[in-house]
């Protein structure tokens, strides 16, 4: 099933992401987690699932999320300010970075899991997955995470501008398996391309419904 997105729905995602859009702050530890102002919508994904381009490309400004030459260097919850308090982006850390220390992760799973069993407000989070590989076991563990924390999530496929045209529909196909097995997970996949553009208005569209639902 494909979701088909009217002209509407397009345009005030639009108009959600034209405005301003800034970073608020950074949190290493769950005592430093802002108050909550409304809805939140966070991003998930291993280090190089591509996170900080999606953000930038999605909010129209190119360096709103920093992306390191060093996948995995971010080790903090960053929180985005879009519309003037219309919403709230997180960018969560990336996971699945082998040279990570074993105590740097185990400090980023406390925080994450403070952070996704505490957030009323956290309406969405949406797993990168890096359509060139598909879901991986690493992804399937933040899977587990977000199940047990009942948090509802949903996989946007990134770097869709890499893959055959031929290899799309198998993949959404196996995409959607996956998700449909998952107890927390929203069945329909997203597949984006930061390069192109490509998905860019119907993700923008999904979260704006996301903001106007909770309002």
């Amino acid at each position: 099933m494909t979701v088909e997105w009217t002209a509407d729905q397009l345009e005030r995602g639009r108009l959600l992401f034209a405005g301003p859009a800034s970073f608020v702050m950074g949190v290493a530890k769950p005592d430093q987690l802002p108050a909550i102002t409304g809805v939140e919508i966070a991003f998930a994904g291993r280090s190089n699932a591509g996170k900080s381009s999606l953000i930038n490309a999605l909010t129209g400004h190119k360096e709103l999320a920093r992306a390191s030459n060093t996948p995995g260097r971010t080790r903090e919850l960053n929180f985005f300010d879009i519309g003037a308090g219309k919403l709230t982006l997180v960018d969560m850390p990336g996971y699945g970075y082998a040279k990570a220390a074993k105590s740097d992760v185990k400090q980023w799973q406390g925080l994450l899991k403070t952070y996704l069993r505490g957030r009323p407000g956290l309406t969405r989070v949406f797993v990168l997955v890096d359509a060139r590989h598909g879901v991986t076991a690493t992804d399937l563990e933040m899977f587990n995470l977000l199940d047990e924390s009942a948090v509802t999530f949903q996989i946007v496929l990134t770097k869709g501008d890499k893959i055959h045209a031929k290899d799309e529909p198998p993949l959404l196909e196996k995409t959607r398996a996956i998700a449909k097995k998952r107890p927390a997970a929203f069945p329909e996949v997203h597949l984006t391309s930061s390069v192109t553009g490509r998905g860019y208005p119907e993700l923008r569209a999904e979260i704006a419904g996301l903001v106007s639902g909770r309002n």
